[in-house]
């Protein structure tokens, strides 16, 4: 374990900051959690006092920001697949959620999705389920940086009775944690097909009183928003901009079903666009336009979902995704570069979550969150060029260390947080109780 203070010198830094998008031969050095320097490796093994943490043949970068998921449905990877988003919601996900969701289930999904993400390269994650006061407990146990955005609905549920126990638990769940450096409590109305306008409007008012985000599955499916203009003669995002809920912390998390004018409209008023590229393809709900959202001047920040839908919480594979789904979908081979992707996977994502000023690049008096990438295996070489190889060539399992707040959380591949054999115990379990 490394200490408060130490330096990592590795073969090539990717800053996602500054002039230079390559540092050849530099070393990042930490003081008190936060980055002090980027100095070449020459000098900065010439410091005195601190640890030093040699990686040759590796890629140092900022963590990767999983800007949406879900991370206790990880118990139910693999448990309804090959299914239209509506029929895997209706007939599988929810009926399985009302019988089984707890805190227990809470607690060990959790634990099971912050060992994946770790492993992959995730260090913020943002989370949206069901009894968020245990997923916040057990994220920050992790080490990880955490957005906790509660349910908001009028649903019965384990965690809540109606709309007002909803917003009342997470109103309690934001000052608790108002402090914290390392989770954000933010609102998470499920979606404007599943949440009336009378608590969308209140979520409004509540969420510009604390300054707070506000995440919104929206647009996801071309029928949720002909359903909802046949319903009210409104498109969803026209909806939230008329209550106020549109705005610049507001995340919209998929946008596949979407014209130019809901591009328009989410530009205007100065909204995140999350895209999840493998989990969108998996249901076949469509392509989010990312390449006109940018072009628009939308910020579009990166998500997994969640494992029930993807199947996977894993940073570098949803950045090839994203990149080569943006080419297929604009049918522009030049749509979102290697340097665009690992921008969206980094800083754009903690600007979504507006966490930019904390993390997302790595810049002197940002928090010590960064990973390591190892760029030895053959998959790599020639290794021509590194943002290409990190993005269209990478397996998904490079990271082998990993800090958070200059914590170390992975390292030479183990995580430091958590305990490999119990997590595998605890999925079995669930799979014997789960097992239809």
């Amino acid at each position: 374990m490394t200490s408060v203070n130490f330096a990592v010198h590795a073969d090539t830094i990717i800053p996602v900051s500054g002039t230079q998008s390559v540092l050849n031969n530099y070393s990042i050095v930490v003081q008190d959690g936060l980055i002090k320097q980027l100095l070449p490796s020459t000098e900065a093994r010439q410091l005195k006092d601190l640890d030093h943490v040699e990686l040759p043949g590796h890629v140092l970068m900022p963590g990767l920001v999983n800007a949406h998921g879900h991370a206790a449905m990880t118990l139910l990877r693999g448990y309804a697949d090959d299914m239209p988003l509506s029929a895997w919601l209706n007939d599988k996900i929810w009926p399985l959620e009302s019988q089984w969701v707890s805190s227990e289930f809470v607690s060990d999904g959790t634990d099971l999705a912050a060992a994946e993400m770790l492993l992959s390269g995730i260090t913020t994650s943002s989370d949206m389920y069901f009894f968020p006061d245990v997923s916040a407990r057990r994220l920050r146990a992790a080490g990880l940086r955490t957005q906790l955005v509660f349910p908001v609905m009028d649903i019965p549920t384990a965690w809540a009775a109606d709309a007002r126990e909803y917003l009342d638990k997470g109103l309690a769940l934001n000052d608790h944690f108002k402090h914290d450096d390392l989770v954000d409590i933010g609102f998470g109305p499920h979606s404007t097909y599943s949440v009336d306008e009378s608590l969308l409007s209140q979520t409004a008012m509540l969420a510009n009183e604390l300054d707070a985000v506000v995440q919104i599955h929206l647009h996801e499916t071309a029928a949720e928003v002909l359903s909802h203009v046949e319903a009210t003669g409104e498109r969803p995002v026209d909806l939230l901009a008329r209550i106020g809920l549109l705005g610049p912390r507001t995340q919209c998390v998929h946008m596949t079903a979407v014209g130019n004018q809901d591009i328009e409209t989410v530009a205007q008023y100065g909204a995140h666009v999350i895209h999840c590229p493998r989990s969108n393809m998996k249901l076949a709900s469509g392509t989010c336009p990312v390449k006109k959202f940018k072009d628009a001047g939308v910020n579009v920040a990166l998500g997994t979902d969640g494992a029930a839908s993807n199947n996977k919480l894993n940073g570098l594979a949803e950045m090839q995704a994203a990149s080569l789904l943006a080419k297929l979908e604009s049918k522009d081979p030049t749509a979102m570069s290697a340097r665009d992707t690992i921008q969206m996977a980094t800083l754009d994502g903690a600007r979504a979550l507006g966490l930019d000023h904390v993390t997302g690049s790595l810049e002197p008096g940002k928090s010590a969150d960064f990973i390591a990438l190892d760029f030895t295996h053959l998959g790599m070489e020639p290794n021509h060029q590194i943002e290409s190889n990190l993005v269209y060539a990478n397996l998904g399992s490079e990271v082998t260390w990993s800090w958070i707040a200059g914590k170390n959380v992975v390292k030479n591949r183990q995580l430091q947080t958590l305990d490999s054999d119990a997590l595998h115990h605890k999925a079995a379990a669930w799979r014997g109780k789960l097992s239809p």
